[in-house]
């Protein structure tokens, strides 16, 4: 198959002649792993100016890190991810000079990964200063169909809920930003090119593509794979194994039992009806962020079966299992979360407050998941619209 990047790369002459703007990381990379920048080079497209997203450019920034001062063979890079949240967007003076903004940036398909946050951000202000925006598509690398979670609902919008999509939303970079632009009305000049050769049934591992971690605690597929349940550790206070050869696989906290913990998951599973993985009794010393230097104790989850998993219930689960192990020690995350003091982490991440508020009054995970269906159903048939594979 071939990404966006790979298709404009055989024929790049309706960029000849212009002034072209690059947002990107290290993952906009052709087949043979030659990065976007030289390539389009070489090909004779006039890049000007580079943008970068969250964990900068070369994405060697750990999450909610401020990336400033990059540059790229003597190119200063324009940070979209700085001190503040007026950063998350572009100066309408990086855009207005520019005929074209390309935008060929690696998602994994939930919407708590910012990336996606960023081109809708960019289409904003696009939108404001009339410049086009070019998305370079690419697979979305945990399937195009399964959908999981809940829809943001209004008053907790975020970075890591930016826009009304489904946790785990089976679109493209390029679906989504024909859907910010024509459910949203984002009314900003857009094309999509798309790959070529990708089905909606595809995992990443299945297309033939090296896989290039997104972030810097996005290692493999499988992680990606988890994600859409186990980012939600981020609004707790247990360690969602940041700072560990296996982020988000790894969970725990020095005061928690690995063994109850274990036995805990296992039961929340089999009342919840969870497949698709096992958990691991596991201790673990993340190397910064929460607990870093310290020992941490809990779980490690094992992906048996991705066809299987839902991995959105999967997190509440275990966020289950944790507070009934130790009532006394956990505890929500409080503090600023993407720049935001309220609501707090785990009802942006959640996009409402009705799972935190839920699991206190101890309803279960899969009660929890089963009452949002109705928001899962209305955003599949919204989505359709915008859909480009089969």
């Amino acid at each position: 198959m071939q990404t966006g990047l790979e298709v404009l790369l055989n024929d790049v002459s309706s960029l000849r002649g212009l002034r072209v703007g690059l947002c990107c990381n290290h993952t906009a990379v052709t087949a043979d792993l030659t990065h976007a920048l030289p390539a389009l080079r070489a090909a004779g497209v006039q890049i000007v100016r580079l943008f970068g997203p969250e964990h900068g450019l070369a994405s060697t920034a750990q999450d909610m890190i401020s990336v400033e001062g990059e540059d790229s063979g003597g190119m200063a890079v324009v940070s979209l991810y700085g001190d503040s949240a007026a950063s998350l967007r572009p100066d309408p003076a990086t855009l207005a000079d520019l005929d074209v903004l390309l935008f060929d940036i690696q998602d994994i398909g939930s919407r708590y990964y910012t990336y996606q946050a960023t081109l809708g951000y960019m289409m904003e202000v696009a939108a404001e200063t009339n410049t086009r925006i070019i998305v370079l598509d690419r697979p979305n690398p945990i399937d195009g169909i399964t959908l999981e979670g809940n829809v943001v609902q209004p008053g907790f919008e975020s970075f890591v809920s930016a826009y009304p999509l489904a946790t785990r939303h089976g679109m493209t970079m390029g679906e989504l930003g024909l859907f910010f632009k024509q459910h949203l009305g984002i009314d900003c000049a857009l094309e999509v090119i798309q790959c070529t050769g990708w089905r909606r049934d595809m995992y990443f591992d299945e297309t033939g593509l090296p896989w290039i971690y997104p972030s810097p605690n996005m290692p493999t597929v499988e992680t990606a794979i988890i994600y859409p349940g186990m980012c939600l550790i981020e609004g707790t206070n247990l360690s969602e194994g940041r700072g560990t050869t296996k982020p988000f696989h790894l969970n725990g906290a020095p005061w928690l039992d690995p063994d109850e913990m274990t036995r805990l998951c296992r039961l929340g599973a089999l009342d919840a009806g969870l497949s698709g993985v096992r958990f691991r009794a596991a201790s673990f010393e993340p190397r910064f962020q929460k607990h870093a230097g310290e020992i941490c104790h809990g779980i490690e989850i094992l992906l048996t079966d991705r066809h299987a998993l839902d991995a959105t219930l999967l997190g509440w689960v275990v966020i289950e299992a944790a507070i009934r192990a130790n009532p006394e020690r956990f505890a929500w995350r409080t503090e600023t979360y993407e720049f935001v003091d309220e609501p707090i982490a785990v009802d942006l991440l959640c996009g409402s407050a009705e799972a935190r508020v839920g699991l206190e009054s101890r309803v279960r995970p899969r009660e929890l998941v089963d009452a949002w269906a109705e928001q899962r159903t209305e955003f599949e048939e919204i989505r359709e619209e915008f859909l480009l594979y089969a």
